[in-house]
């Protein structure tokens, strides 16, 4: 039987990154100013702008979207170092992890068409 949590090195960590540190940062909160009571004739205690937080900033885009991708065709997975892959038009295959790699630059117009000859996908 194949037991995870034995090939799992608790000394090794990774370090956040910088999206997450930012999200942290941006939740944490901050020393609460004392709401007091409003008297006669004052408005109601504001609380100051909302924090809002984006997922969605140009920079971070651009820098998953880099790291998805493969620059190159390579011979071996990104992920478990095997070297039983596939390579296919737009796509580096692992068949020992079953992980599918992005090659950057590839046309998925060629890996549409290696789909439909091979029987993978049905040509409609």
């Amino acid at each position: 039987m194949y037991n995870a949590s034995a090939m799992k090195r608790p000394d090794l960590k990774r370090k956040p990154s910088r999206a997450v540190a930012r999200l942290r940062k941006a939740l944490t909160p901050s020393a609460p100013t004392p709401l007091r009571m409003p008297q006669n004739g004052e408005a109601t205690p504001s609380r100051g702008p909302a924090k809002v937080v984006s997922l969605l900033e140009p920079d971070l885009v651009l820098e998953r979207a880099a790291r998805r991708f493969l620059a190159q065709p390579i011979d071996r997975c990104v992920k478990c170092n095997s070297t039983f892959i596939g390579r296919e038009p737009a796509f580096i295959h692992c068949f020992y992890c079953g992980k599918l790699a992005r090659i950057a630059n590839a046309p998925l117009a060629a890996q549409e068409e290696f789909e439909m000859r091979s029987g993978l996908r049905i040509a409609v």
